[in-house]
């Protein structure tokens, strides 16, 4: 397995996130959190035409719960709802443990590193947080 905090693109999304910001104006916004660490993100969208033209987070938690916002947040901007929604299911079930095909970890590009968190229970909830929060915005 390999080592997440090793990975150079990673640790750049934990502690540069080009995503974490204050969005001004968002159509939708949806507060997420983990109860099983404390770790809170709030989620802001601005869709436009059915397509996600901005996505930013503001909140704390630990490195993969950050990490993992921030590249979702870079994974769905310019994506349509139905593509985002699409990608969420697959990163859940990725992060879950379900096997996935060679065009599903393309498709969820930097995503996927998060993969061996799924041999990580205590991690699963903060990998999963930001998209679980999508998920709240996008089925609403």
């Amino acid at each position: 397995m390999g080592n997440l905090y090793s990975s150079a693109s990673f640790m750049e999304h934990n502690s540069h996130p080009d995503y974490k910001y204050e969005m001004d104006n968002p159509t939708h916004s949806h507060d997420g959190i983990n109860p099983s660490c404390g770790d809170e993100l709030t989620l802001s969208l601005r869709v436009e035409d059915g397509v996600i033209e901005e996505a930013a987070f503001t909140g704390h938690g630990c490195a993969i719960s950050q990490a993992s916002a921030d590249i979702m947040a870079d994974l769905i901007t310019g994506e349509t709802v139905e593509e985002a929604r699409r990608l969420s299911a697959l990163f859940l079930g990725m992060i879950r443990g379900e096997e996935l095909s060679e065009d599903d970890f393309e498709d969820l590009d930097e995503a996927a590193q998060l993969k061996d968190i799924s041999h990580m229970p205590a991690r699963v909830k903060c990998a999963e947080l930001a998209w679980r929060t999508l998920d709240g915005i996008l089925s609403a």
